[in-house]
Protein backbone atom coordinates (compact mmCIF):
# COMPACT_ATOMS: atom_id res chain seq x y z
CA UNK A 1 0.00 0.00 0.00
CA UNK A 2 1.32 3.41 -0.97
CA UNK A 3 1.97 5.94 1.78
CA UNK A 4 -0.60 8.71 1.89
CA UNK A 5 0.81 12.07 0.80
CA UNK A 6 0.70 15.11 3.03
CA UNK A 7 -2.00 17.49 1.74
CA UNK A 8 -0.98 21.13 2.03
CA UNK A 9 -3.00 24.27 1.39
CA UNK A 10 -1.13 27.51 0.74
CA UNK A 11 -3.37 30.51 1.37
CA UNK A 12 -3.12 34.29 1.18
CA UNK A 13 -5.57 35.81 3.67
CA UNK A 14 -6.62 39.44 3.56
CA UNK A 15 -5.91 42.16 1.06
CA UNK A 16 -2.27 41.24 0.43
CA UNK A 17 -1.88 40.70 -3.31
CA UNK A 18 1.81 39.82 -3.36
CA UNK A 19 1.88 36.08 -3.89
CA UNK A 20 5.18 35.25 -5.54
CA UNK A 21 6.56 33.73 -2.33
CA UNK A 22 3.39 31.71 -1.80
CA UNK A 23 3.59 30.39 -5.37
CA UNK A 24 7.27 29.48 -4.94
CA UNK A 25 6.44 27.66 -1.72
CA UNK A 26 3.49 25.82 -3.32
CA UNK A 27 5.75 24.61 -6.12
CA UNK A 28 8.43 23.60 -3.62
CA UNK A 29 5.86 21.59 -1.63
CA UNK A 30 4.69 19.90 -4.84
CA UNK A 31 8.28 19.06 -5.78
CA UNK A 32 8.78 17.59 -2.28
CA UNK A 33 5.96 15.12 -2.98
CA UNK A 34 3.11 16.84 -1.15
CA UNK A 35 -0.35 17.30 -2.63
CA UNK A 36 -0.81 21.07 -2.87
CA UNK A 37 -3.85 23.32 -3.07
CA UNK A 38 -3.27 27.04 -3.63
CA UNK A 39 -6.24 29.28 -2.88
CA UNK A 40 -4.98 32.45 -4.55
CA UNK A 41 -5.01 35.96 -3.13
CA UNK A 42 -7.58 37.93 -1.15
CA UNK A 43 -9.10 35.04 0.78
CA UNK A 44 -11.06 35.59 3.98
CA UNK A 45 -10.30 33.37 6.98
CA UNK A 46 -13.76 31.87 6.46
CA UNK A 47 -12.99 30.96 2.83
CA UNK A 48 -9.64 29.46 3.81
CA UNK A 49 -11.17 27.31 6.56
CA UNK A 50 -14.02 26.13 4.33
CA UNK A 51 -11.54 25.14 1.61
CA UNK A 52 -9.20 23.43 4.10
CA UNK A 53 -12.05 21.30 5.43
CA UNK A 54 -13.45 20.55 1.97
CA UNK A 55 -10.02 19.58 0.64
CA UNK A 56 -9.24 17.50 3.76
CA UNK A 57 -5.79 19.05 4.17
CA UNK A 58 -3.24 18.18 6.81
CA UNK A 59 -1.57 21.60 6.83
CA UNK A 60 -2.54 25.19 6.07
CA UNK A 61 0.36 27.50 5.26
CA UNK A 62 -0.69 31.14 5.55
CA UNK A 63 1.30 33.90 3.87
CA UNK A 64 0.93 37.55 4.78
CA UNK A 65 3.07 40.51 3.82
CA UNK A 66 0.55 43.25 4.68
CA UNK A 67 0.95 43.32 8.46
CA UNK A 68 -2.53 41.89 9.12
CA UNK A 69 -1.14 38.57 10.39
CA UNK A 70 -1.95 39.50 14.00
CA UNK A 71 -5.67 39.22 13.20
CA UNK A 72 -5.86 36.91 10.17
CA UNK A 73 -3.65 34.02 11.33
CA UNK A 74 -5.31 33.55 14.77
CA UNK A 75 -8.74 33.89 13.12
CA UNK A 76 -8.02 30.93 10.83
CA UNK A 77 -6.98 28.80 13.82
CA UNK A 78 -10.08 29.91 15.77
CA UNK A 79 -12.42 29.03 12.89
CA UNK A 80 -10.79 25.62 12.41
CA UNK A 81 -11.46 24.91 16.10
CA UNK A 82 -15.07 26.07 15.77
CA UNK A 83 -15.56 23.65 12.87
CA UNK A 84 -13.96 20.72 14.72
CA UNK A 85 -10.96 20.76 12.39
CA UNK A 86 -8.28 21.75 14.86
CA UNK A 87 -6.30 18.66 13.85
CA UNK A 88 -5.20 20.68 10.80
CA UNK A 89 -1.76 22.15 11.45
CA UNK A 90 -1.42 25.89 10.73
CA UNK A 91 1.87 27.61 9.95
CA UNK A 92 2.54 31.16 8.86
CA UNK A 93 5.04 33.07 6.85
CA UNK A 94 5.80 36.48 5.48
CA UNK A 95 6.84 39.79 6.94
CA UNK A 96 6.26 39.03 10.61
CA UNK A 97 8.17 40.91 13.32
CA UNK A 98 9.94 38.78 15.92
CA UNK A 99 7.86 40.37 18.69
CA UNK A 100 4.68 38.88 17.16
CA UNK A 101 5.92 35.28 17.15
CA UNK A 102 4.84 34.41 20.72
CA UNK A 103 1.35 35.85 20.23
CA UNK A 104 0.95 33.75 17.08
CA UNK A 105 2.25 30.61 18.80
CA UNK A 106 -0.13 31.26 21.70
CA UNK A 107 -2.97 31.57 19.15
CA UNK A 108 -2.19 28.08 17.87
CA UNK A 109 0.24 28.46 14.98
CA UNK A 110 2.85 25.70 15.02
CA UNK A 111 5.65 27.44 13.08
CA UNK A 112 6.49 30.80 11.55
CA UNK A 113 8.85 31.30 8.63
CA UNK A 114 10.11 34.71 7.57
CA UNK A 115 12.12 35.88 4.55
CA UNK A 116 15.46 34.14 4.57
CA UNK A 117 14.09 30.79 5.73
CA UNK A 118 15.28 28.19 3.27
CA UNK A 119 12.72 26.21 1.31
CA UNK A 120 14.52 23.04 2.41
CA UNK A 121 14.09 23.98 6.09
CA UNK A 122 10.36 24.56 5.61
CA UNK A 123 9.88 21.25 3.79
CA UNK A 124 11.90 19.46 6.46
CA UNK A 125 9.76 21.03 9.20
CA UNK A 126 6.59 19.82 7.46
CA UNK A 127 7.96 16.29 6.94
CA UNK A 128 8.99 16.12 10.60
CA UNK A 129 5.89 17.69 12.18
CA UNK A 130 2.91 16.88 9.95
CA UNK A 131 1.52 13.42 9.39
CA UNK A 132 -1.12 12.69 6.74
CA UNK A 133 -4.56 12.04 8.17
CA UNK A 134 -5.77 8.48 7.61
Amino acid sequence: MEDKKIRVMVAKPGLDGHDRGARVLARCFRDAGFEVIYTGCHQTPEQIVAAAIQEDVDLVGLSCLSGAHRYLFPRVVELLKQHGADDITVIGGGIIPDQDFQMLYDAGLKAIFTPGASLDSIVEWVKTNVKPMP
